[in-house]
């Protein structure tokens, strides 16, 4: 998911270089909602975390 949000980052920055405005409006808030949701995934396997098993 990391790997997507930086994808459409580069996607946005490019569109942005190139005068793309529309789509590279698009491109970045896709990039930023992957990028929170990694994030809040993230976070959540590290409040878990890996336990062994129950006795």
């Amino acid at each position: 998911m990391l790997r997507y949000a930086l994808i459409f980052l580069i996607v946005a920055l490019v569109a942005g270089a190139l005068g793309f405005w529309g789509l590279e409006g698009v491109a970045m808030q896709i990039a930023r909602i992957l990028f929170v949701v990694f994030l809040i995934l993230f976070v959540i396997s590290l409040v878990t975390g890996r336990r062994g098993p129950v006795e």
